[in-house]
């Protein structure tokens, strides 16, 4: 299973390791016994602090769970994680020994007072792309907290759990059977819903407000625009700081990227591993797992009671994905309301399901869907597709496929357990139909991460920050960049532009002060 090269890599990898980690088995004569074995074996041989044991219980089908120091560290792998869930398995072997990236201690210290105990399961594929995020932290949660339990199940393992839990989209986070989240999401939004669920306890008098310091610039956002921006002010000899919830931003959701000139093509995590390579190059303090509360002057007040001041702030945070806003549509999000075909669409095989959206983004999903699902109905708002020719010919000629223009989604209708029904509205006619389906995925744009502006700076009706030439704001002082303005399209390469330019425009601003 791991080849020679991989191993080599592997042993490079693991070299830091300074306790034994153990990966302990259960037994089992299912098919895959022979495969989970292999791979686990194959990690203790280029490390000999990697250790594989059996613990001599015999379950149905492969699994095992990871043990430090001779402790349980409350993670366990049902299935086999391959594929994408590869990486969380050597996450999880280095984070179970304190190396690589770990939440930093306000962040930590908001995991531990969550209201043990805590136990939950996450359902994933080994195709999802968006699942080892959510695996590994709460791999990390685990690991943190003193009473936390996590399993990661391969649902192809068990369908008949899948099927009674009525899930349709992944990553699913369960809780004593209950669904209480599907698909992607943030590290402090998942730490969000645990606390929703479980409760926390009060910080302890140890727990204080934190400043992280006084910087020449401050930079709000970890993509393409925040990453520029930081590198270009850096280059000016300004002190700089970056503060952002996961560095890479929404690029790190994006599969395939060929339109970044010079770069035939690369991939979105791969494409936000080299922005952090390229941003380590310089003296920029980063800050990650932070969320901005509100801006006070020239303050940054965080969540979780930290702040930082910068003479200049550069606002690059983005955009997330835009919601239908319909009923229905929350109530059965992970039942048949999914954001990502790549993740989800293995879910409906053979079954009939709608694509809202007909930009590049809604085309290119309703193409890649029409390979795996029986039938598939693309719903427009406008009187025509606003995709590019090519992809929309490309749908055209697909014979599974069909194109609803003018139709206004109205509601998401279910039996209670799954989706049934796609309600929309013909606005020519004024007259509503429902379309019987199994799955929506939802494709219609971004909503710019500008919530926290909201009364600081100029912003357009849709939460665009208004800026002018140079990026500056409405505010001296207070530049923006990138998906989160009213710069015209949205597009990496646009992004990374903008955040050049905002920090020359506050470096020219500075020295002409």
């Amino acid at each position: 299973m791991l080849d020679n090269d991989l191993k080599e890599q592997l042993r490079e990898v693991f070299a830091p390791l300074q306790n034994s980690v153990e990966l302990c088995h259960d037994e089992s004569t299912h098919a895959s016994q022979s495969e989970l074995m292999e791979l686990l074996e194959g990690l203790a041989s280029v490390s000999p602090k990697v250790v594989v044991r059996s613990s001599g219980q015999t379950r149905i089908f492969p699994q095992f769970q990871v043990f430090t120091k001779g402790r349980f560290t409350g993670i366990t792998f049902k299935g086999i994680p391959g594929g994408h869930e590869f990486t969380s398995l050597v996450l999880a072997i280095l984070n179970a020994d304190g190396k690589g990236k770990l939440p930093e201690k306000n962040v930590a210290d908001r995991i531990r007072r969550i209201k043990g105990p805590v136990r939950i399961k996450t359902y994933i594929s080994l195709t999802c792309e968006n699942c080892p995020d959510v695996v590994q932290a709460l791999n990390q949660m685990a690991l943190l907290h003193p009473d936390f339990h996590h399993e990661m199940i391969d649902g192809s393992f068990v369908p008949a759990e899948v099927e009674a839990l009525s899930l349709q989209g992944v990553p699913a986070v369960v809780v004593n059977s209950k669904l209480i989240h599907s698909g992607r999401i943030q590290f402090l939004d998942l730490i969000g819903k645990l606390e929703a669920v479980y409760g926390t306890a009060e910080a302890s008098s140890e727990v204080v407000a934190q400043d992280l310091g006084q910087f020449d610039v401050v930079v709000i956002g970890g993509g393409p625009a925040g990453v520029s921006a930081a590198i270009y002010s850096a280059r000016k000899g300004l002190k700089t700081a970056v503060l952002a919830e996961r560095l890479g931003g929404q690029v790190q959701d994006t599969k395939g990227i060929e339109n970044l000139i010079s770069v035939p093509y690369t991939e979105g995590p791969l494409l936000a591993a080299e922005l952090r390579k390229h941003l380590n190059a310089y003296p920029v303090s980063i800050f990650e797992q932070r969320r901005v509360l509100k801006l006070e002057g020239k303050k940054v007040l965080l969540e979780g009671g930290e702040n930082i001041a910068g003479d200049s702030i550069i606002v690059a945070t983005g955009a997330k994905w835009r919601e239908l806003g319909v009923p229905g549509e929350k109530e059965y999000l992970g039942r048949g309301v999914a954001f990502c075909p790549h993740c989800d669409g293995p879910f409906y095989k053979g079954k009939k399901v709608a694509v809202v959206g007909g930009g590049n983004s809604g085309v290119e999903a309703a193409i890649d869907l029409a390979g795996i699902v029986g039938e598939v109905v693309l719903f427009e708002f406008q009187d025509e597709l606003k995709a590019d020719r090519v992809l929309v010919d490309k749908l055209k000629s697909l014979k599974n496929t069909s194109i609803l223009t003018s139709a206004k989604t109205k509601q998401v209708l279910g039996d209670g357990q799954k989706v049934s029904h796609l309600e929309y509205e013909d606005r020519k006619t004024g007259e509503s139909y429902k379309v019987p389906l199994d799955g929506i995925f939802v494709q219609i744009g971004l909503l710019p991460n500008s919530g926290f502006l909201k009364g600081v700076v100029e912003l357009t009706p849709f939460g665009e920050v208004v800026v002018d030439l140079k990026n500056r704001t409405s505010v001296k002082g207070i530049y923006a960049a990138g998906d989160v303005t009213t710069t015209p399209y949205k597009q990496i390469v646009i992004a990374m532009g903008e955040g050049a330019k905002a920090a020359l425009a506050a470096f020219e601003d500075r020295i002409h002060a």
